[in-house]
């Protein structure tokens, strides 16, 4: 079955910037539930069910699930209305905005190098979403 190819608007893009958003709010949180389980040594299965136990009871880690399912949500209708190998790669502005967020909230040092990674995926970004546009007007 031939279906036709759906372009990259701009509502869509939207959507997908606010599934990069609440991606790096979710990880904000997963490291922030983390942390806050550094004191817990794990050696025993009574270790894990403790870990377990006070990750539950950390409202981030709640949070977290809910940006996740939020995601959810958002990801199904936005890959209703365009194609997974162009989604994929416009979601990749979390590359970005986890290491942004990383250094302010919790002192990372990212190196160089990395910074140049990122600069390359954004590069790809720009490129996806410039090749899925003309894909949509030649169609």
């Amino acid at each position: 079955m031939l279906r036709q190819k759906r372009p990259l608007t701009f509502l869509i893009f939207i959507l997908i910037v606010s599934t990069d958003v609440l991606e790096t709010v979710a990880q904000f949180c997963f490291k922030k539930t983390a942390l806050l389980q550094h004191s817990v040594a794990i050696t025993s299965i009574s270790d894990v069910l403790r870990f377990i136990s006070l990750a539950v009871a950390n409202p981030f880690l709640w949070l977290a699930l809910f940006a996740i399912s939020v995601i959810f949500c958002l990801w199904i209708t936005i890959l209703s209305k365009i194609d997974l190998s162009v989604a994929i790669p416009v979601a990749s502005f979390s590359y970005i905005t986890i290491p942004l967020v990383s250094i302010i909230f919790f002192g990372e040092k990212i190196p160089f190098l990395r910074w140049i990674g990122i600069g390359f995926i954004l590069l790809g970004v720009v490129l996806v979403s410039l090749s899925s546009h003309r894909q949509g007007k030649e169609a």
